[in-house]
């Protein structure tokens, strides 16, 4: 996926962003302390994304990440407990996609540099995209649709439609055959 790097000035930062910084982190907590699925749960994961959650759609707690409102997750799509969503740059999750436990999805990094400032650029998980526990989805990649990123792999470029990749640096293992997804 070709895009174009962002960059974020964390010292030119606005009471308002401090302050949304703080609203998101307080419901992070309450998230983790609500009993999952209760009314009060799905009230603060809907406080939380607004409408960036689509339809039918989980995140098991604990969440962590930040710029959470740059998370777009379609419908039907399962994330598992202690997923960090780093999404200054920009993260969107299609449909029907699987996410297992302990992963990362960070759309932002630090200039080597100048520390304060985030270089960002998004990631897409495409639908029906599966992603193992542990693994790590790094700024810029595209997970193309239906493919797996196994469990602890470490993705720093696109995978390609009906892919397995696997270890660290992710690399191609196998291609699906896409004749069987319906």
């Amino acid at each position: 996926m070709e895009c174009e790097e962002i960059r974020i000035d964390t010292r030119q930062f606005t009471p308002e962003d401090y302050a949304e910084n703080d609203r998101q982190a307080e419901l992070l907590f309450r998230l983790s302390h609500t009993p999952p699925r209760s009314a009060a749960y799905k009230q603060l994961l809907q406080e939380l994304l607004g409408d960036n959650l689509g339809e039918g759609s989980y995140i098991a707690a604990p969440l962590a990440g930040a710029s959470l409102e740059k998370l777009k997750i379609g419908k039907n799509v399962y994330v598992n407990s202690n997923f960090l969503a780093m999404a200054s740059g920009g993260i969107t999750i299609e449909d029907d996609v699987k996410i297992a436990a302990y992963s990362a999805v960070i759309s932002n990094n630090h200039d080597p540099y100048e520390r304060p400032v985030l270089t960002c650029k998004p990631v897409l998980i495409k639908q029906g995209a599966w992603i193992g526990a542990h693994a790590i989805i790094l700024p810029g990649v595209c997970v193309g649709k239906y493919s797996i990123v196994a469990a602890g792999a470490v993705v720093h470029k696109d995978v390609p439609d009906y892919a397995i990749v696997a270890g660290n640096p992710a690399r191609l293992v196998k291609t699906l055959d896409a004749a069987r997804f319906h």
